[in-house]
């Protein structure tokens, strides 16, 4: 399925976002996160209804937050730390225990 939007009806100005949806940095972690898992295979893909795991780039999200909790020290309120906390650890504990299941180590 496809998007197709007449730009000349829209106003330049316009903005897409959805207020019951808000674009912000817990938002944007979540998002990461929900890749990883994905990636994880904690999540079934939603054409297919089945999980599969890819390491390398469950991995790979992983390091993109980790490179974000680096870049973002000292900038983010105690709630927006707590989360990306939280997350990394997380995902990275579920990561270790994959690939101690599949052999991987």
């Amino acid at each position: 399925m496809s998007c197709k939007c007449n730009t000349e009806q829209r106003p330049a100005e316009s903005d897409d976002s959805d207020p019951e949806f808000p674009i912000d940095f817990n938002t944007f972690i979540l998002s990461l996160s929900s890749s990883a898992a994905f990636h994880l295979g904690l999540t079934p893909h939603p054409e297919k209804n089945n999980c599969c795991t890819n390491l390398p780039m469950a991995q790979q999200t992983i390091d993109i937050l980790h490179l974000l909790q680096e870049k973002t020290k000292n900038n983010l309120t105690g709630e927006e730390e707590r989360l990306l906390e939280d997350i990394i650890d997380n995902l990275q504990r579920k990561y270790d225990s994959i690939r101690k299941q599949c052999g991987c180590l």
